[in-house]
């Protein structure tokens, strides 16, 4: 194969997982990862462009390839308040989306969140279900939308609240009507990806919560 993949957020927890596993894949010949910060991983598939995501029409050309990965992703804690954090969250993967369909790219593959509602009185499941609503309207011949539940892995960032999720969620989540809601791992969720990126042939497609531990189809 002579895929490109272009990724963002390639050093958050799943953006690191999926990275890893575009290198491994035969189906990908060469991937483009654009960040802040140069990555610490080397390969010789691998491409690493560092950028200005407050800038980034700046480097449109770079958004080049045949499927295009966002996974970036900050908190509130993060950030330092919502909107800054609406910038990452909405702004930088809006524009980044537009500037991959502008160069034609064919698929787009985006990390959302379970319970993304551009109605929603949460300001992070709103600001996550607008991006969603905007990204459907542009001319990808592919959009594929990942829905996780809480995802576990190891952050470079420590996260209480995560952190508690992680230990009570697997517990309660035994419960029949609760089982879809159980949390999944980073690296369960970039498994997914890479089985959709390759196989899937409808338009639009989402995968939400008991649907990603599915990996043995798009």
């Amino acid at each position: 194969m002579t895929k490109t993949a272009v990724i963002i957020g390639a050093t958050g927890l799943v953006g690191n997982e999926l990275l890893k596993k575009l290198l491994q894949s035969a189906y990908f010949s060469n991937v483009i990862a654009l960040s802040r910060r140069a990555l610490s991983i080397r390969h010789p598939k691998l491409v690493n462009h560092i950028i200005e995501f407050d800038e980034l029409t700046q480097y449109a050309a770079l958004f080049k390839g045949d499927v295009f990965f966002s996974c970036l992703g900050t908190t509130k804690k993060q950030a330092g308040s919502i909107a800054a954090q609406r910038r990452v969250d909405f702004d930088y993967q809006f524009i980044a989306a537009q500037l991959a369909a502008s160069n034609g790219v064919q698929h787009y593959c985006l990390v959302s969140s379970s319970g993304a509602n551009a109605h929603s009185t949460s300001p992070y499941l709103k600001m996550k279900g607008q991006l969603e609503q905007q990204v459907k309207q542009l001319p990808f011949a592919r959009i594929s939308i990942f829905q996780p539940s809480l995802l576990l892995g190891n952050r470079k960032q420590f996260r209480v609240a995560e952190k508690i999720g992680s230990v009570i969620l697997p517990i309660i989540t035994r419960l029949p009507l609760l089982k879809r809601y159980k949390p999944i791992t980073g690296e369960q969720v970039a498994q997914k990806m890479m089985v959709v990126s390759c196989a899937q042939q409808s338009n639009l497609a989402y995968y939400v919560l008991d649907e990603l531990f599915n990996l043995s189809s798009g």
